[in-house]
């Protein structure tokens, strides 16, 4: 299959953890990867900042919260939603040097872990470290990543996601048309099933 095949996610975001499982084991089925390119939602952008939300504003936080935990309780899995806004930006390029290293699945997985049980900061750039050693990187190099290769890597995959029309994660993309949502997981299959006949 010659599509390309791109999944933008945020390590912040609960729904791309949930569907983190779902989306392996489709790339395993039909024998395809799809390239994770971490796309920081910049939350005030997104549900509006915390001191100036509406009333609406709020209930689509708390709704979107009750679902994630109503999924995850579905996938064994555990969601506490979190005590502030944070900056994911430091995790994303973590994500990135992990790639380098063929982590990326088990730092992604460890680093979804940690943050929706309040464990982690993904803004803090020790406790990325921490979670990459944790997962078996060499995080000798992680420091002049983070500043240079990663950071410009960062920035260009952003721009990227925007050009193409991402708004929210996950995000899947075949041969640039946009699947919004692990809900439609289903579609994606689907083209993936179009393309591989």
């Amino acid at each position: 299959m010659n599509a390309e095949l791109i999944y933008f996610t945020d390590l912040k975001s609960p729904f791309a953890y949930l569907v983190m499982d779902d989306l392996l084991a489709l790339e395993e089925r039909y024998g395809v990867t799809f390239r994770w390119v971490h796309f920081t939602l910049h939350i005030p952008e997104f549900l509006g900042a915390v001191e100036t939300r509406s009333e609406n504003e709020w209930r689509k936080v708390k709704y979107a919260y009750m679902d994630a935990r109503r999924l995850a309780n579905r996938k064994g899995l555990t969601v506490l939603g979190p005590k502030k806004i944070f900056d994911s930006r430091p995790a994303g390029i973590g994500l990135t040097y992990a790639e380098e290293q063929g982590l990326l699945h088990a730092y992604a997985r460890r680093t979804f872990e940690k943050f929706f049980h309040r464990e982690l900061d993904p803004g803090v750039v020790e406790e990325v470290k921490a979670v990459l050693a944790e997962v078996g990187a060499d995080t000798a190099g992680f420091d002049d990543w983070y500043t240079g290769e990663g950071a410009e890597r960062h920035e260009r995959e952003r721009q990227l996601a925007i050009d193409m029309g991402v708004f929210g994660v996950p995000t899947f993309a075949i041969d640039g048309e946009l699947f919004w949502g692990g809900d439609r997981l289903w579609m994606v299959e689907e083209r993936l099933q179009q393309l591989a006949a």
